[in-house]
């Protein structure tokens, strides 16, 4: 197989990304690096790990579980169906996190999934410490393993536990300098329009439900009392949320709602406090 051959397999498949996918596919399954790949796009390389690779990515299964492993901000990432693939969007809250937190800040992170906000902040902060909850073991398990993986296990600890409900493991570690969280926040119907990639993804890791609000209002209602009066939130949301968040942020006390947006424009992180968010930054 060579790389012409395999970008022409998954364009006339209608991969959005075919010539990334080919990279990457080769890169890992034939241990050769994209600079040669581009040099000599017609070198043919055996695979049978890469064959089979190809297989999997025709039938639309995500590149990064293909892959077992994704990069996320500057650190690497076991990545597998049980959780959601960690995207660069979620990179601007973990970019506010660092920012933001106090020196010797414990956080917890909620909804966790592959521990990559939570692993992440900690890499890039070492005097911080982390709590991360997530509902599924075989997640929370993941998680533990990429703490590990980056060398950050030492300051992070995971709790089993339902978001949508009071967690007391979770209520013991408290109070919180912080609560970072990126829940499920597609409203249910418009799950079904998604791509054949992402419904590969945990549904449970999606779905937030009837209005794609359910995570965070359980959030706000349950364990947003763990902060400390000084504390603050950091919540990732949907292009459209903005509006919604600020008035339940409001709804439940907080005297400061501010959204942060992407490098394209879009509403992305959504921070609550009781301080404001200039002058917090300003104390940095």
């Amino acid at each position: 197989m060579t790389y012409r051959q395999l970008c022409c397999i998954l364009r006339d498949a209608k991969m959005e990304d075919a010539e990334w996918d080919a990279l990457c596919l080769m890169e890992h399954f034939c241990a050769v690096s994209p600079s040669l790949l581009r040099a000599a796009p017609d070198r043919d390389y055996e695979s049978v790990a890469l064959t089979d690779a190809i297989r999997r990515r025709l039938a639309h299964e995500p590149l990064q579980y293909i892959l077992g492993e994704w990069e996320f901000y500057r650190q690497t990432y076991e990545v597998t169906p049980d959780c959601l693939i960690p995207r660069s969007d979620t990179e601007i809250l973990v970019d506010t996190a660092i920012r933001l937190l106090p020196i010797g800040a414990r956080f917890a992170d909620l909804c966790t999934g592959s521990g990559c906000i939570a692993v992440s902040t900690l890499a890039e902060r070492p005097d911080t410490s982390a709590v991360a909850l997530e509902k599924f073991p075989a997640t929370l398990s993941l998680a533990a393993r990429n703490a590990t993986k980056n060398r950050v296990d030492a300051r992070f600890e995971g709790i089993l536990g339902d978001v949508l409900a009071p967690v007391s493991a979770l209520i013991e570690k408290a109070p919180f300098d912080a609560i970072l969280s990126n829940p499920p926040y597609i409203p249910t119907k418009d799950i079904a329009a998604l791509s054949p990639e992402v419904h590969r993804e945990p549904a449970a890791a999606l779905d937030g439900g009837e209005d794609g609000l359910l995570f965070y209002r359980a959030i706000l209602e349950y364990h947003a009392s763990l902060l400390k009066k000084d504390g603050f939130i950091l919540f990732e949301i949907g292009f459209d949320q903005a509006d919604d968040l600020i008035s339940l942020g409001k709804a439940h006390h907080f005297a400061h709602v501010h959204v942060i947006r992407d490098l394209g424009g879009r509403d992305r992180v959504v921070y609550l406090s009781n301080i404001p968010f200039d002058e917090r930054s300003s104390l940095l």
